[in-house]
């Protein structure tokens, strides 16, 4: 598909970006970052178009596939994207929340398949860390 794994952005706490336990991988919450650098800022609605978190959602969930990649040295181990919860930092009255999240949702079809389509959740919150539009989290069901 073209896509290039960026390196797994730097935990900006005291956590890991993905933790396996059992059969199953679980990555800690993505942003649209390049190299340290948040790609987007601000609320979807105001600061943000949504074809621009649209965008962001898909680079975080590309920063998502570096660290399942990072976890387990490879994504040929996944079996099946699970779930994913995408939060949107939306402007007031801001209802577009699944279209935002439809860009991750899209992107790991075309990098899965059948197996890329999960279950999800879309949720408007108020702030996100370092003032990030998006923010992706998956679950990732893998091959022992």
């Amino acid at each position: 598909m073209g896509i290039e794994l960026p390196p797994v952005p730097v935990a900006l706490g005291f956590y890991r970006p993905a933790v396996t336990a059992g059969n199953f991988v679980y990555v800690s919450g993505q942003l649209p970052l390049r190299e340290g650098r948040l790609l987007f800022k601000g609320k979807v609605g105001s600061e943000v178009s949504v074809e621009e978190a649209i965008e962001a959602s898909k680079i975080a969930g590309i920063n998502a596939l570096s660290a399942i990649k990072e976890e387990l040295g490879t994504l040929d181990r996944v079996k099946r994207i699970v779930k994913v919860t995408g939060y949107v930092a939306s402007a007031p009255g801001f209802e577009m929340h699944a279209a935002v999240i439809n860009g991750v949702s899209e992107l790991f079809y075309q990098v899965f398949g059948e197996s890329g389509i999960h279950a999800r959740a879309a949720v408007g919150v108020y702030e996100l860390p370092m003032g990030a539009p998006v923010e992706i989290e998956v679950i990732v069901e893998i091959f022992p």
